[in-house]
C-alpha cells in the first residue's frame, strides 16, 4: 500500500513539474509560445494587380498567391484592367496604393509606363514585387516569372525541329511588352545563330486578342504562300492562329507554337492543330510574390544593419519561374484537375 501511494505522489510529482515548466515557458515568451512557421494577421491584406482581368491566363497565378496566403494566415485581393488598356492599368494600380495595403504584386503592361506609381508605393512604404511582365527601371524590389528571352530560344529549337531547319516563319506578339520583346528578340537571335535556312520574315502585333491574332495569321500565310511556321507570344493568340491554319487549309504545311495553357490552347495542341505550346510557372509566380512581399512588409530578411541606405537586395532581384514544352504526347498532363 505504501508502494502504491509513493507511485502515486511521484506521478502526481512529475505532472506538476510539467504543468509548471509549461507556465513557466509561456509567461517567459518561451520556446513553447512561439507559432511554428511563418504566420501573419488576416487583417494583412496583399493586392495583385493586373491586366487583361479574367482571362485563363491569371487563373494559376492567382491559385498560387491564394495558396501562399492560406499558408500565412494573410488575406489577399486581386485587382485588374479589364482590356488590353495601359492607362487603365495604371489608375486601377494608383487606386490600390490609395488604400494602402500590406504589399502588391505588378505585372507590367508596358516596361515604362507604370514606373511612377510603382516607385510611389515603394517611398510610401508599400513592398512592391513584378510578376510576369517586368519594369526594370522602378524601384520594385524583385522581379519573378519566365527567362522570356530563353523561352524565345526554346520556341526556336521547336520550330527548327518541326520545320526541319528551313523556310520561313512569322511572328504574332505584343511588340510594346518587355516580356514579349525578350521572347521575339530570343527566337530571332536563335534563328539567324542556329539556322541561317530559317528566315523570319514577318513580326505583327497581335493585339493580344483571338480574332486580331487570327486575321494577321491570314494575311501573314497571303503574304507568304510557303511559310511554315508561327510562333506566337501570348496567351490569347494561339487559338486564333490556329483557326485561321485550319481556314487556310494548310494544317501540317504550317507549324504553330504558341504560348501557355489555357483549355483552348491544349484542345488544339490534343488535335494537332498546335504543334507546341511552351507553358510558364505560373503557380509559381503568384505564391513567391506572396512570400517575397511578406518577407518585405514584416521585415523578417536582414541582408545587412541598414540595406536599403546601402541599397543592397533584400531579396532575390530576379527569380526564373521556369518553363516547359507541352505537346501532344504531354498535353493531358496540363490541364486543370
Amino acid at each position: 500500500m505504501k508502494k502504491l501511494l509513493l507511485i502515486y505522489v511521484v506521478l502526481i510529482g512529475t505532472f506538476m513539474a510539467y504543468l509548471y515548466m509549461v507556465y513557466f515557458r509561456e509567461d517567459s515568451g518561451g520556446p513553447l509560445d512561439q507559432e511554428v512557421g511563418l504566420h501573419g494577421e488576416v487583417d494583412e491584406k496583399y493586392v495583385m494587380v493586373n491586366f487583361l482581368t479574367g482571362i485563363d491566363y491569371w487563373k494559376n497565378v492567382l491559385k498560387g498567391f491564394e495558396d501562399a496566403a492560406e499558408a500565412l494566415g494573410v488575406s489577399v485581393e486581386y485587382r485588374g484592367s479589364t482590356k488590353y488598356d495601359v492607362h487603365e492599368e495604371v489608375t486601377v494600380l494608383e487606386q490600390v496604393i490609395a488604400r494602402n495595403p500590406a504589399g502588391i504584386a505588378v505585372t507590367a503592361i508596358n516596361s515604362e509606363a507604370l514606373n511612377a506609381a510603382i516607385d510611389k508605393a515603394v517611398e510610401a512604404g508599400i513592398p512592391v514585387v513584378m510578376f510576369d511582365s517586368n519594369a526594370p527601371d522602378s524601384k520594385a524590389y524583385s522581379f519573378l516569372g519566365t527567362n522570356n528571352y530563353n523561352a524565345g530560344v526554346t520556341a526556336a529549337r521547336e520550330m527548327a525541329e518541326l520545320s526541319g531547319a528551313s523556310g520561313k516563319v512569322g511572328i504574332i506578339t505584343l511588340p510594346n511588352q518587355l516580356n514579349h520583346q525578350e521572347r521575339t528578340q530570343g527566337f530571332e537571335d536563335t534563328l539567324l545563330a542556329e539556322y541561317p535556312l530559317l528566315q523570319l520574315v514577318s513580326v505583327v502585333d497581335g493585339k493580344g486578342d483571338q480574332l486580331v491574332s487570327e486575321q494577321k495569321a491570314q494575311a501573314m500565310m497571303e503574304q507568304h504562300p510557303d511559310l511554315v511556321g508561327i510562333f506566337i507570344t501570348e496567351a490569347n493568340g494561339g487559338v486564333g492562329v490556329g483557326n485561321a491554319v485550319q481556314s487556310a487549309g494548310k494544317l501540317g504545311q504550317v507549324h504553330i507554337i504558341s504560348f501557355d495553357t489555357d483549355k483552348g490552347t491544349l484542345d488544339m495542341v490534343k488535335s494537332g492543330t498546335i504543334s507546341a505550346t511552351l507553358a510558364q510557372g505560373t503557380w509559381n509566380m503568384g505564391y513567391w510574390s506572396l512570400m517575397h512581399l511578406f518577407h518585405l512588409r514584416n521585415e523578417l530578411v536582414e541582408p545587412m544593419a541598414d540595406w536599403r541606405a546601402s541599397g543592397v537586395p533584400p531579396l532575390p532581384t530576379y527569380v526564373d519561374t521556369g518553363i516547359s514544352v507541352v505537346t501532344k504526347s504531354n498535353v493531358d498532363d496540363y490541364y486543370a484537375k
